[in-house]
């Protein structure tokens, strides 16, 4: 019975052992994102986006290292992997592939901002500047009050569903232009407009009539659907 007895003793010992060697890979809100990278120092902050992307706008004291390059895996190699690493992209799609690339490399404390800097941004966390970035408020309050009702669609060029919905909402601005008004912006080139309308999400569509949002969707949808909402 001894030797069953220490068989068991040394299992148990195993297990816990291995339950506190866990890695902790998580996938946080930005608000928390940002108060883990304040409480960590010297904080290992990876932006994932591309060059030109991150040129535009990234985190204090962030490195660049695209996921959609070819040396993602020998940059991070550069980093320690006992040490928090931080991770984001613009809206969660590229961060969360990085995610599970670090940790299959071995990275034992992991967080993720989900939604990335759209979500940033829309928690109010990004600097404030003068500068306005595309369109203005005011310059948007003058298109969706109009006597015909307005779809607004805010949209980017790296966005798969932007992409998918792009020609049938190409199509309708034609084939609906004398009851709808149809714009597309490009979230990328309008930030200022972005943060203060509070979108976080692409695409997203809003619908307008007598200057007042009536529907409003963010993700995909199709021409039927969309198309039932707006006649």
């Amino acid at each position: 019975m001894k030797p069953f007895k220490y068989i068991v003793i040394l299992a148990c010992a195993v297990f816990f052992t291995s339950c506190n060697a866990q890695e902790t890979t998580k996938t946080i809100d930005a608000k928390t994102f940002s108060d883990k990278i304040a409480q960590t120092p010297s904080a290992q902050i990876i932006d994932v986006r591309t060059p030109q992307e991150f040129s535009s706008y990234h985190l204090d004291n962030a490195i660049n290292i695209d996921w959609l390059g070819n040396s993602f895996e020998k940059e991070v190699a550069k980093l320690d992997p006992k040490k928090p690493v931080f991770i984001y992209c613009k809206s969660g799609g590229r961060s969360q592939s990085a995610h599970e690339k670090l940790n299959q490399l071995g990275f034992t404390t992991v967080y993720e901002m989900k939604g990335g800097i759209l979500k940033w941004e829309a928690a109010g966390l990004a600097k404030s500047s003068d500068k306005v970035i595309g369109m203005t408020m005011e310059e948007y309050t003058k298109i969706t009050t109009s006597d015909k009702k307005v779809l607004i669609n805010f949209y980017a060029e790296w966005c798969a569903p932007c992409k998918k919905m792009a020609p049938y909402i190409k199509t309708m601005q034609t084939e609906l232009a004398n009851d709808i008004t149809i714009i597309r912006i490009d979230a990328d080139k309008n930030k200022t407009l972005m943060s203060e309308l509070k979108i976080s999400e692409l695409p997203t569509l809003l619908f307008y009539e007598g200057a007042k949002v009536k529907w409003q969707k963010s993700g995909y949808i199709t021409e039927v659907d969309l198309k039932k909402q707006i006649q």
